[in-house]
């Protein structure tokens, strides 16, 4: 389990995040949601080693994660896969993938076929340049980097940004996958009101920084949720 107490969080002199908790276990999608600007991003990044917090303290499985670099966190356990993507434009599909060896042993350096199986259109697309992909391909090809690293927590960060409506589909299909199997964490930072609400089993609403509630999905009114999220 995932386990963030009290985590603090400022960019200079400006405090983003104020004291937020949240547990994420293998098994479940704890949703994170809120408006623009409320530290939803910067939750993850502090968590996934991309900036480093104030206060507070990371676990994973009872195990400190104590202030780790980005390389740290994901040999921990870590998979990150950021607003933006950040696919490498001028590698092949199949080289991105390979990115995410970096965390294996070199005995474990290949392409399983089941991130074939999630994601279809990668092996019809293997030799073409990341960048070259649709905005729905590499979204797909960044869950799919992640993956290959073998995560114990999975951090999306709205990955249905900018995203055409059957690849959000599958993109929720794979996530439900990921979620049956039991073995990821699965934590989702998403603006999709329907997409999250429908995912998720845990929901954390963050406004200014600060956990504004947080509840079991099959207790939280969707009416009083949308009225949360929309403030």
């Amino acid at each position: 389990m995932l386990s963030v107490e009290n985590l603090t969080l400022h960019y200079g002199a400006s405090q983003i995040l104020h004291g937020v908790s949240l547990t994420a276990r293998p098994g479940a999608v704890t949703a994170v949601m809120g408006t623009n600007g409320v530290g939803k991003t910067s939750l993850l990044k502090a968590i996934a080693g991309r900036h480093p917090y104030s206060g507070g303290r990371i676990t994973l499985d009872g195990v400190v994660l104590d202030h780790l670099s980005a390389a740290q966190a994901a040999r921990a356990g870590m998979g990150y896969v950021p607003q933006g993507r950040e696919v490498f434009p001028l590698l092949t599909v199949t080289e991105n993938l390979q990115t995410g060896f970096a965390c294996l042993p070199k005995s474990e350096h290949r392409i399983p076929p089941r991130i074939y199986d999630l994601f279809p259109v990668l092996a019809q697309m293997k030799d073409r340049r990341g960048g070259d992909l649709s905005g729905g391909q590499q979204q797909q090809l960044a869950i799919a980097r992640a993956l290959i690293a073998r995560p114990r927590v999975l951090l999306l960060d709205e990955p249905t940004e900018g995203i055409q409506p059957n690849i959000i589909k599958q993109i929720g299909e794979v996530i439900g996958l990921l979620r049956g199997e039991g073995e990821i964490a699965i934590v989702l930072v998403e603006q999709y009101f329907d997409f999250a609400y429908g995912l998720a089993d845990e929901i954390v609403v963050l406004n200014r920084g600060e956990v504004r509630l947080s509840e079991p999905a099959a207790t939280v009114d969707r009416a009083r949720l949308l009225r949360e999220v929309s403030i």
